[in-house]
């Protein structure tokens, strides 16, 4: 189907009548079980979701999620946690009309779509009333530039409450130069950092997503029930916090804003 950034499409699987995969563009965006959705096929949202589960979930939880694409990962939220309250943000109103069409997604309030640009839909959040922001924006098999800067991961700081968490999908190749750049750039932001991958994608084997989260929660991180959940997921994810973690980053510098331009200094009359 066409949408205003290009193509979707909605494969089934052959072997299984309940799974599809929505592409945007060509690119697996989301898979959804259409009878279960506590089913992830996605590793890196199986990560997510293991970090997820050990939030405080009282009452559901208040998730923003910037790159919606099939809503798979708030699917798995509002099943998992009774009373949450979610926004998805998609840069394509096409593709937001399309997936509520699509696909059993829960009502608004307890899921709101909104069509726009994720750091711009980020600014309107208020402040500290979000338990988990999740970034999963792609322009082809990169992040955009702007959604990865220490200025965006303040804004996401701002918009989470106490002891909430920013979880970010990177996708990156050897030498994983951009993953320990963003793990550096919450490092920047967050007192607690840690990036959860495949052993081998850490070890900078092969191409992989690397999953960066950032809180102010000291114990979040430090629960060894979160690595042993990590390390018995259907494909083994290795959490890398404090030293680990200052190893994997070494000396990578935060990632910032671009500087404005500035043009040449206007001639004065003497």
């Amino acid at each position: 189907m066409p949408i205003t950034t290009g193509t979707a499409e909605v494969q089934r699987s052959p072997d299984d009548p309940d799974a599809v995969t929505l592409l945007v563009n060509g690119v697996p965006s989301s898979h959804l079980d259409l009878s279960d959705p506590e089913r992830l096929d996605f590793e890196y949202m199986q990560q997510m979701a293991a970090v997820l589960d050990h939030l405080p979930a009282d009452g559901g939880l208040r998730a923003v999620h910037l790159g919606a694409a099939g809503c798979a990962l708030a699917r798995w939220v509002h099943a998992r946690s009774a009373g949450s309250r979610q926004i998805a943000v998609d840069l394509d109103p096409e593709l937001v009309r399309l997936v509520r069409e699509w696909f059993d997604l829960p009502r608004s309030p307890a899921l709101r779509l909104r069509a726009g640009e994720a750091r711009a839909e980020l600014a309107t959040l208020p402040n500290g009333g979000a338990d988990a922001v999740v970034r999963d924006v792609f322009a082809g098999d990169r992040t955009p530039e702007h959604l990865t800067t220490e200025e965006f991961v303040r804004d996401v700081a701002r918009a989470l409450r106490p002891g909430g968490v920013y979880l970010a999908n990177c996708a990156d190749r050897p030498p994983l130069g951009l993953a320990r750049a963003e793990a550096a750039t919450a490092g920047a932001v967050f007192a607690h950092v840690g990036v959860v991958a495949e052993p081998s994608v850490l070890r900078g084997r092969r191409y992989g997503n690397v999953v960066v989260i950032g809180t102010d929660d000291p114990d979040l991180l430090a629960d060894s029930a979160l690595a042993r959940d990590l390390r018995s997921l259907p494909v083994p994810a290795r959490l890398l916090t404090a030293d680990e973690l200052a190893a994997f980053v070494g000396r990578t510098p935060p990632l910032r804003d671009a500087a404005p331009e500035t043009g040449p200094d206007p001639e004065v009359d003497e």
